[in-house]
C-alpha cells in the first residue's frame, strides 16, 4: 500500500488531514477526507500512478468535505460516508460550512455504509468502523493487513474529537474508542483527522484512567 498525507488548510486552524490510499498492484485508490486543495490532490494521485475508486468521508463537517465535488468532477470516485451522516452533506446546521466561512454545499452520497461494511482496493480490505459521538454517522476505516486505522475526528493523539457538535455526543464517543477502537491491536497506526500520527498503545492508558470515572 502507498499512503501519502495532505494538510488541508480550511480556516479553522487546524488543517484537516486528507489521504490518498493506493494499492500497488491494481493502484485502485482512495481519498480520504478532502477538505480542498484539489490541484495538489490530483497531481499527487498521478505522480501515485492511482486510478480513483473511493472518496470516503470519515463523517460530515465541512472542512473534511470542501473539496469533495471537485475531486470528483475531475477523477472520478464514489463518495462513500455512513448512512447517518448523509443527510448532513447538505445540511449546514450539520456540516458547519457556515463556521468555517464556506458557502452551502450541494453534495450527494454515491454509496451510504454501514458497520462492518468491508471496502476494497485491489487486494487490500478496509474494514468500516461505526465511532459515532463527534457526529453521529463518524466512521473509522481500519485495515488489518496493514495495521493501520483512520480514525477521522475520533480520536486524535493524546486526545479525543469535540462533542459539543451537532449530533455530537460524549457518552457516545467514549463508547465508540473504547468498544470499537480501543480493542485493536497495540501496534496499530492511527492516522487522524487532525494532527500527527499515533501508536494505539500510547493512547490505551488516557482511556484506561477515564473509565473508572465514567462507567
Amino acid at each position: 500500500m502507498k499512503l501519502k498525507e495532505l494538510k488541508i488548510d480550511t480556516w479553522i486552524g487546524d488543517p484537516t488531514n486528507c489521504y490518498i490510499v493506493v494499492d500497488e498492484e491494481s493502484k485502485e485508490t482512495m481519498v480520504i477526507d478532502p477538505a480542498g486543495e484539489v490541484d495538489k490532490l490530483e497531481e499527487l494521485i498521478d505522480i501515485m500512478g492511482g486510478n480513483l475508486k473511493y472518496i470516503y468521508l470519515t463523517h460530515c463537517h465541512g472542512d473534511h468535505i470542501l473539496g469533495v465535488t471537485e475531486l470528483k468532477n475531475r477523477c472520478g470516485g464514489k463518495i462513500l460516508i455512513h448512512r447517518e451522516d448523509s443527510e448532513g452533506l447538505n445540511n449546514p446546521d450539520i456540516n458547519l460550512t457556515p463556521y468555517i466561512g464556506v458557502g452551502e454545499i450541494e453534495l450527494e452520497a454515491d454509496s451510504r455504509i454501514d458497520d462492518d461494511d468491508l471496502i476494497h482496493l485491489g487486494n487490500i480490505q478496509f474494514k468500516v468502523l461505526h465511532t459515532p459521538g463527534h457526529t453521529k454517522g463518524s466512521t473509522s476505516l481500519y485495515c488489518e493487513k496493514e495495521n493501520c486505522l483512520f480514525s477521522g475526528d475520533t480520536i486524535f493523539r493524546g486526545t479525543w474529537g469535540r462533542t459539543d457538535l451537532p449530533t455530537s455526543s460524549r457518552e457516545a464517543i467514549m463508547k465508540s474508542i473504547e468498544d470499537k477502537i480501543m480493542v485493536l491491536p497495540d501496534e496499530t497506526i492511527v492516522y487522524p483527522g487532525h494532527g500527527m500520527m499515533a501508536m494505539l498503545k500510547d493512547e490505551k492508558p488516557i482511556y484506561l484512567e477515564l473509565k473508572p470515572k465514567l462507567f
